[in-house]
């Protein structure tokens, strides 16, 4: 950190605003109530209780000797050097050699070569599609005010909120049990790892996102864990629901992971690593088959849903605005609110989760647009002999890959069927020519 105060490269100062109080409750009188021993707390029954209290001492003296006193240094940095030295920009652009830094990063987050220019045209444009659709569904509804006013009301109005947590956690339930059936109609391949849909736990759900997902374990039998938050009831709406089902659970996070760790004959890093823009844009492209699958059958989930995939497309926009084109932070703000559902607090700290992370929210919209590109790519050219459910099981068939190299398994996997084609067609008219001079 002081080299980076030495050289001009530092985190945005506007992005420190509650690292002090991260730090501060890491210093505690008691070492027994620090985050680092909650495990010596409650240690398993198996250890001797003589060994817990010499464990427990051990780890005391190692909190109060080393841990404490360097968090109060780490502390008393941050507040008199670091924070004060912080830069008063927040794009990368600002940081010497910035762009190309950011470029770099583009590449690495993204497995493509666009540029950050052609990648913020790509968000304009995705907006003002997204944003038609949008305003069909208002008209459908028939609520009579602006796009910012339906926002506002989706927002507030009581028919959108549970007020019981495990109305909340049922209907998450009920929405997975009716994507479960509808799988076989776009997949010829599932996974045989199950998931279950539980609650965040209490004691971490006010700092946790609304939902996610964490794989299980074929090996050990453990199955995947799609976790939704229960905590603020009113910061729940019903319309995002199913969207937020799809992209966690299946058919997209928990079926595309849970399809890479069951792969065979793959060195380890191809079953549990992954590439952003592969997984995320999955997750997002899963939420458009919710349409195939018979759900966003409520206008509002509809609309949910195109909630979901502006969000995407606004990254694109906002991410590149920031560090490529000098945009403020406020600027960022207010292109996210005018295009948005979401609450104010949900994009202040979005907006701040892109100036932290250059970058890395470009994966989700690029990734999704590649997988739509090859379906597309892949029905013009099949035509009638275009099957869904085996350009899914290609697309998912080799775990998480840079979408450089997707498109190239798909554009060879279409080769391959037209090849087959030909010779099917060939051979069928060898076996008429045969039948025909035998009569």
């Amino acid at each position: 950190m002081r080299k980076g105060l030495e050289s001009g490269i530092t985190m945005p100062k506007i992005t420190l605003e509650g690292v002090e109080n991260e730090v501060r409750n890491q210093i505690v009188d008691d070492p027994m109530q620090s985050p680092l021993l909650q495990q010596f707390a409650h240690m398993p029954d198996g250890i001797p209780a003589t060994e817990q209290e010499r464990l427990k001492k051990a780890a005391a003296k190692a909190y109060m000797d080393k841990d404490r006193p360097a968090f109060e240094t780490l502390r008393s940095f941050l507040v008199d050097t670091y924070i004060p030295g912080a830069r008063e920009s927040i794009g990368w652009s600002a940081l010497p050699d910035g762009p190309a830094w950011y470029a770099y990063a583009v590449r690495q987050q993204t497995t493509t070569r666009l540029s950050p220019d052609r990648i913020h045209e790509i968000g304009l444009s995705e907006v003002k599609r997204i944003r038609v659709e949008m305003d069909a569904l208002i008209a459908e509804v028939k609520f009579k005010g602006s796009f910012a006013d339906f926002c506002e009301y989706l927002r507030t109005d009581e028919r959108f909120f549970f007020t019981d947590p495990k109305m909340l956690v049922m209907t998450y339930r009920d929405i997975a049990k009716r994507a479960d059936p509808a799988l076989v109609g776009l997949f010829g391949k599932l996974p045989r790892l199950p998931y279950g849909v539980i609650e965040v736990p209490d004691y971490m759900a006010k700092s946790q996102t609304t939902a996610y997902y964490e794989p299980g374990s074929p090996q050990s039998g453990r199955p995947g864990e799609y976790f939704v938050n229960t905590y603020d009831l009113k910061s729940r709406p019903k319309w995002e629901m199913e969207a937020l089902s799809l992209h966690e659970s299946v058919p997209g996070h928990h079926l595309q992971i849970a399809l890479s760790q069951e792969m065979e004959g793959v060195p380890d890093f191809r079953k549990y690593g992954g590439y952003n823009a592969y997984v995320e844009g999955w997750g997002l492209y899963a939420e458009g088959l919710g349409r195939e699958m018979g759900m966003y059958q409520d206008p509002y989930s509809r609309f949910g849903q195109l909630t979901y995939e502006i969000w995407r497309a606004i990254r694109l926009v906002v991410d590149t605005g920031i560090h490529s084109m000098g945009w403020s932070r406020q600027q960022a703000i207010d292109y996210f609110t005018e295009n948005s559902a979401k609450t104010q607090h949900d994009i202040e700290v979005e907006v701040d989760r892109y100036i932290v992370w250059p970058g890395q929210a470009l994966g989700y919209k690029l990734g999704q647009l590649k997988f739509k590109e090859l379906r597309d790519y892949a029905g013009k050219e099949l035509g009638d002999r275009f099957d869904l459910r085996a350009f899914h099981d290609e697309v998912l068939g080799q775990g998480g890959l840079p979408l450089d190299i997707l498109d190239a398994r798909v554009r060879a996997w279409v080769g391959a069927q037209k090849a087959a084609a030909r010779e099917s067609t060939a051979a069928k008219r060898t076996a008429a020519k045969k039948r025909a001079g035998t009569t």
